[in-house]
C-alpha cells in the first residue's frame, strides 16, 4: 500500500475525533537557543492561521494506524468491523509531516492511533515519531498527541516532553456505558494517564521556576472528549463529569462530539438516527458557563429536569427559572451577579464595572458597552427604573429570548386568517356574475 492510500484511510478514520484544539502554547523558531529548528507556535493558535469562524486551521490530523485490538461497539475502527486497515511507520509519518509543512500545507500535527499489540507498544511508536520530528528534523511546530489509556506512566512522561498538548478520550460518560459498549476499557485505565499528565504539568511548573531552560512538559495542557447521544446518559451526568474533570484533573477543555451512527448494534441508536447537534451545542454553552461564568452543574440542571431545554440556551433558561433573583441594579450589582444576566458577557460585565466608577449608567450607555439589550432589558434596572415602555411578563420574556424558529416550536401560534367582507366562495360567485354580465353586453 502506497503512502497516498494510507493517508486517505488514516485521515478519514480520524475525522470523528473533535478534540484537536491548538491554543495555549508559545514557541518561536530557534527555541532554547537552537537556531536549527523550523516552525513556530503562538499562544492564540498556530502560525496565526485561523478559519473565518475563529477555528485554528492547517493541522495534519490522522491516526498512526486504524488497526485496533479493542472492540468498542461505537467505534468505526473496532476490531470486529470489516474496514480497510493501514498503518504508518514512525519514519513515514515524520517524513510526511515535514513534506506537508515545507509545502505550507500545515502548521502542526494532531496524532492519534488505534491500539497496536498493546498500549505500551503503541505509545512507543508515538514517541519514536515525535522524537524524529523534534530531534532529527528539528520541527518546532505544534503537536497534539493522544495518550493511550493503560500505557506505562514512564512512557506517558516521555511523550509529554515531546508534545504541546495531550488528551485522553473518556468517550463515554459513565462506567456502566463503558462496560456495555467498550468492555476492553476501564475507568481507571483512562483516569490513570490523566493523573500522570496533571502531575507532570505541576512538577514541570516548579522546575521552570527554578531552571529557565528546563524542558517543558505538555505546555498546552490536556483535554478530553465525550460522545453525546450514543448512550442514555443525561446532560446532568455529563455536566457533573465535566465539572469534576476541570476541578480534579485541571483540564484545559472538554470536547463534546454528537454521536454519528457508524455501527449497527442493539445498544446503539439506529443508523438512520441524526446526530444530536443541538444538544452538543447546548453542552458547549453550559461548559462555557462552568469555566468562565461561575456556574455549577447543580445550578444549571437537577434530577427532575436532567436535560437542557433545546429551545433556549442554558443561561437564559436558568434566568427564566430563577426570575425571583431579578431585576438586577446595574449600577451596584457585583461583577459575579452581572455575569448571570442574559445579554451580558465577560467583556461587557468588565466594561460596566469600569464605567460606573465615573458615573451612573443608563440603558443607552449599556448598549454602547456591548450589552445585548434585547435580552438584558428584562433582567436589569438603571437607577431603580426599567426601560421606559417595557412590558414584563412571561410571554414577552420568552419571545425576546427565543428566535423566530424557536418561537414557532416552543410557542405554537393559533391559525390567523385575514378579515374579509365576503368569503372566498361569495367573491368567486360575484366575480363570475360580473364577468357574465360584461360578456353579454
Amino acid at each position: 500500500m502506497n503512502v497516498v492510500d494510507k493517508l486517505t484511510i488514516l485521515t478519514d478514520s480520524a475525522k470523528y475525533d473533535v478534540s484537536c484544539s491548538s491554543s495555549g502554547v508559545e514557541r518561536g523558531s530557534g527555541a532554547n537557543g537552537d537556531s536549527r529548528t523550523v516552525g513556530n507556535t503562538v499562544a492564540c493558535g498556530i502560525c496565526h492561521s485561523f478559519a473565518a469562524d475563529g477555528r485554528c486551521i492547517s493541522l495534519l490530523k490522522l491516526l498512526m494506524t486504524n488497526a485496533c485490538i479493542y472492540d468498542c461497539k461505537y467505534c468505526v475502527n473496532r476490531r470486529s468491523n470489516d474496514t480497510r486497515r493501514a498503518a504508518f511507520t514512525p519514519e513515514e509519518l515524520a517524513e510526511l509531516t515535514m513534506h506537508f509543512y515545507r509545502r505550507n500545507y500545515i502548521e502542526g500535527l494532531f496524532l492519534s492511533s488505534g491500539i497496536m499489540r498493546s498500549p505500551d507498544y503503541t505509545t512507543e511508536q508515538l514517541i519514536r515519531t515525535l522524537e524524529l520530528l523534534r530531534n532529527h528534523y528539528g520541527f518546532g511546530g505544534y503537536i497534539h498527541v493522544k495518550a493511550i489509556p493503560g500505557a506505562d506512566p514512564a512512557l506517558i512522561a516521555r511523550l509529554g516532553l515531546l508534545a504541546d498538548r495531550m488528551s485522553v478520550n473518556i468517550e463515554l460518560p459513565s462506567q456502566h456505558s463503558l462496560l456495555q459498549l467498550a468492555p476492553d476499557k476501564s475507568k481507571e485505565a483512562i483516569l490513570k494517564p490523566m493523573r500522570a499528565i496533571r502531575q507532570g504539568i505541576r512538577e514541570n511548573g516548579t522546575d521552570l521556576v527554578k531552571y529557565r531552560h528546563a524542558p517543558r512538559f505538555v505546555p498546552g495542557g490536556q483535554s478530553t472528549q465525550l460522545i453525546i447521544g450514543a448512550t442514555p446518559d443525561s446532560d446532568l451526568s455529563i455536566l457533573n463529569l465535566t465539572e469534576a474533570l476541570y476541578r480534579k484533573y485541571e483540564l484545559k477543555r472538554v470536547y463534546y462530539s454528537a454521536y454519528t451512527p457508524v455501527a449497527e448494534h442493539t445498544l446503539l441508536p439506529s443508523l438512520d438516527t441524526k446526530p444530536p447537534l443541538l444538544r452538543e451545542h447546548r453542552l458547549y454553552q453550559a461548559d462555557w458557563l462552568l469555566r468562565f461564568y461561575g456556574f455549577e452543574a447543580k445550578e444549571l440542571l437537577e434530577e427532575r429536569t436532567p436535560n437542557f431545554n433545546l429551545f433556549m440556551d442554558p443561561k437564559c433558561h436558568w434566568a427564566v427559572q430563577h426570575i425571583d433573583r431579578f431585576p438586577v441594579e446595574v449600577n451596584t450589582a457585583p461583577y459575579e451577579t452581572l455575569l448571570r444576566v442574559p445579554g451580558i458577557g465577560i467583556r461587557s460585565a468588565k466594561r460596566i464595572v469600569a464605567a460606573r466608577r465615573t458615573g451612573r449608567l443608563d440603558f443607552h450607555g449599556l448598549k454602547k458597552l456591548g450589552v445585548v439589550l434585547k435580552r438584558a432589558q428584562y433582567f436589569l434596572t438603571c437607577s431603580g427604573r426599567r426601560l421606559e415602555g417595557l412590558k414584563v411578563n412571561e410571554s414577552t420574556i420568552l419571545r425576546s429570548l427565543l428566535s423566530r424558529k424557536e418561537i414557532d416550536l416552543f410557542l405554537p401560534q393559533p391559525k390567523v386568517e385575514q378579515l374579509s367582507l365576503f368569503s372566498d366562495e361569495e367573491l368567486a360567485g360575484t366575480a363570475g356574475r360580473e364577468l357574465g354580465a360584461w360578456l353579454l353586453g
